[in-house]
C-alpha cells in the first residue's frame, strides 16, 4: 500500500501526544495498589510504552465521534492496561524473560507472583473502564477480555500442532489481536449514544484493522528480517502454531508432509529451515499479504465515510502502518 514507516514516524504521536500523555498517567496512578516488589517492573513495561497503538485508535475514533474525551481516556487507559495485563500473562505462559529490552515480571518473581501480577493489572482496567459510567462499555471490555482468554485456550488445548481449516484461524487471530482492536473502535460511537448500527459499523472497521494487523504479523514472522523484529524467523511454526501462510501452502502443496512434522515438533532443524525456505519462496505468503491487504482496503473504505480530519487522516495512517511496516 505505502511507504514503509516506522511507529514513532506516524503522526498520531504528535496529534495526540498530550493524551497519550494523560493515559500514561492514569497507567502508572493505577499502580499505586500494587506492592513495591512486583510494581517495579509493571511500572517498567508501562514506562517502556511500546506503540501504545490501542489506546492511541481508540482516542482517534473517539475524536471522529466527537465522544467525551475524559471518558475517552479512561477507556483508553483502561485497554492499554488489559494489554499489559495479557502481556504479563503471556510472559508467563511462554517464559520469556525480557520484554521491551526490560526483566519480565516472572523472571524476577516466581510464577505465583507473576500471576498475581497480572490478575491486579486486569482489576485495575476493570476499574478503569468502570469509570466511564457506561454499562455497556463495561460489559463489552468484559466480553473482549473473555474473548482473549478463551482463544489462548483454544490455542493452548485444541489448535497446537494441527492446521486449522481458514475459518478456526480468523478467529483465533480474532481472539487475539483483532477483538481488541473491535472493542476500541466501538467504544467512541457508545459513549457518543450512536445508533446500533453506526456502532457495529465502527466495531467491523476495528475488526478489520486488527485482522490486517495479525496477519501482517504472522507473514513477518516467516519473512521479516530477524534483525528487525528481535525475533528468529518462524517462531510460530517451531511453537506448533500454523498461520495463514502455512494454510495457504499447504492448499498448494498438499502431500509436503513437512508440515506435520514441525507442528508435531518431531522435525529437525534442517527440516524447519528448508520448509521456511520454501514457504518464503513460494506464493503463499503474498497470498497471505492480499489478504491483510483486502482487510485494510475495506477498513479505508468504512473510514472514508467520515470528514476529511487530521484524525482521520491518523487513522488512515495506521492502517496503512498495519499492512506496510517491517516489524
Amino acid at each position: 500500500m505505502n511507504a514503509r514507516k516506522a511507529a514513532n514516524e506516524l503522526q498520531y504521536r504528535t496529534l495526540l501526544h498530550n493524551d497519550l500523555e494523560a493515559t500514561k498517567a492514569l497507567l502508572l496512578s493505577s499502580c499505586h495498589v500494587i506492592p513495591v516488589p512486583v510494581r517495579g517492573p509493571v511500572e517498567a513495561l508501562i514506562n517502556g510504552g511500546g506503540k501504545r497503538l490501542r489506546p492511541a485508535f481508540l482516542l482517534l475514533v473517539a475524536r471522529l465521534f466527537a465522544a467525551d474525551e475524559e471518558r475517552a481516556l479512561l477507556a483508553a487507559a483502561a485497554v492499554e492496561m488489559l494489554h499489559t495485563a495479557t502481556l504479563i500473562h503471556d510472559d508467563i505462559i511462554d517464559n520469556a524473560a525480557v520484554r521491551r529490552g526490560i526483566m519480565t515480571v516472572n523472571a524476577r518473581w516466581p510464577a505465583t507472583a507473576a500471576v498475581l501480577a497480572g490478575d491486579i493489572v486486569f482489576a485495575q482496567a476493570a476499574k478503569l473502564i468502570a469509570q466511564t459510567r457506561e454499562p455497556v462499555i463495561v460489559e463489552r471490555f468484559a466480553v473482549a477480555l473473555e474473548v482473549i482468554c478463551l482463544g489462548e485456550l483454544g490455542q493452548m488445548f485444541g489448535s497446537a500442532g494441527t492446521i486449522p481449516t481458514l475459518q478456526a484461524y480468523l478467529d483465533r487471530i480474532f481472539a487475539k489481536t483483532a477483538s481488541l482492536f473491535a472493542l476500541c473502535a466501538e467504544i467512541g460511537p457508545l459513549l457518543a449514544q450512536y445508533p446500533d448500527e453506526v456502532v457495529a459499523e465502527a466495531r467491523r472497521f476495528g475488526r478489520l484493522l486488527g485482522e490486517a494487523f495479525q496477519i501482517t504479523d504472522d507473514v513477518l514472522d516467516l519473512r521479516g528480517d530477524s534483525n528487525e523484529t528481535g525475533k528468529p524467523v518462524g517462531v510460530d511454526l517451531r511453537q506448533g502454531l500454523a498461520t495463514l501462510p502455512v494454510l495457504l501452502y499447504r492448499a498448494g502443496y498438499p502431500d509436503d508432509h513437512r508440515i506435520e512434522a514441525i507442528l508435531t515438533r518431531s522435525a529437525d532443524e534442517h527440516t524447519i529451515e528448508s520448509f521456511i525456505q520454501d514457504l518464503r519462496c513460494s506464493a503463499a505468503v503474498d497470498q497471505a499479504m492480499g489478504y491483510a491487504d483486502a482487510r485494510a482496503e475495506e477498513a479505508l473504505s468504512l473510514l472514508r465515510k467520515h470528514p476529511d480530519t487530521p484524525h482521520r487522516c491518523a487513522l488512515e495512517e495506521l492502517v496503512h502502518f498495519a499492512v506496510d511496516r517491517a516489524y
